[in-house]
């Protein structure tokens, strides 16, 4: 009877502190987990079971490690706030599956991506046929994001590029300025025309249609 009675304990006392835990380390979707969140939430969960299973084994050996992995993650989760760099090291970076109406090959070749995954996520979207899509990119949690093209009611809009990010967290992205055919004198200089003088001040810069969309630090 006591051993019941501690397995219902141990049951209730780790589901409590898995909740404060994961409260802790923040709202996140569950598609949009990374792997460093994935790996973490795998170890806390069997740490979990063992320790209920083991009940008369310590608390306190299981409670130390699970209170360390959550503060490992909150760490990294701060350093990748800071570094571009970092986060692209865990998280990766988004692919461009579909540009502008073509199938970028070479982008699935290094994400390990083949066809059926893209008509199985395309068939998930509602997306009957490639044809009817003008950019999918692949998310770094995994997910596909799709948008369509225009329809022929939306003639009177013109159809424009995706929002490509050119500046993140105070940094030039080069790679997306090549594939705008943009170079580093030109954003600076068209950021200097609007009164932008210092690139570190920007959050977020993006151009799309000929214009920009910039966003400046906590502002």
């Amino acid at each position: 009877m006591e051993t019941y009675i501690g397995i219902v304990f141990r049951t209730l006392f780790f589901y409590i502190l898995i909740l404060v835990i994961f409260r802790v380390m923040g709202k996140r979707e569950i598609g949009e987990l990374s792997i460093l969140d994935l790996v973490v939430f795998i170890m806390i969960g069997e740490m979990a079971v063992v320790a209920i299973e083991k009940v008369h084994s310590p608390l306190f050996h299981t409670v130390v490690p699970m209170v360390l992995l959550m503060l490992i993650q909150i760490t990294f989760a701060i350093f990748s706030l800071k570094s571009k760099k970092f986060r692209n090291l865990i998280d990766g970076q988004p692919s461009i599956i579909i540009n502008k109406g073509k199938i970028d090959e070479n982008a699935m070749r290094k994400q390990r991506y083949n066809f059926d995954d893209l008509m199985t996520q395309l068939r998930e979207k509602n997306i009957r046929s490639i044809e009817d899509v003008e950019f999918a990119i692949l998310e770094s949690s995994g997910s596909l994001s799709v948008i369509e093209k225009l329809t022929n009611s939306d003639e009177e809009h013109r159809q424009g590029d995706i929002t490509i990010p050119l500046i993140l967290d105070g940094n030039i992205e080069e790679e997306n300025l090549k594939r705008i055919n943009k170079t580093n004198l030109w954003l600076r200089q068209e950021l200097k025309k609007q009164g932008y003088h210092n690139v570190k001040m920007i959050s977020f810069c993006s151009f799309e249609n000929g214009k920009f969309f910039i966003d400046l630090q906590d502002d």
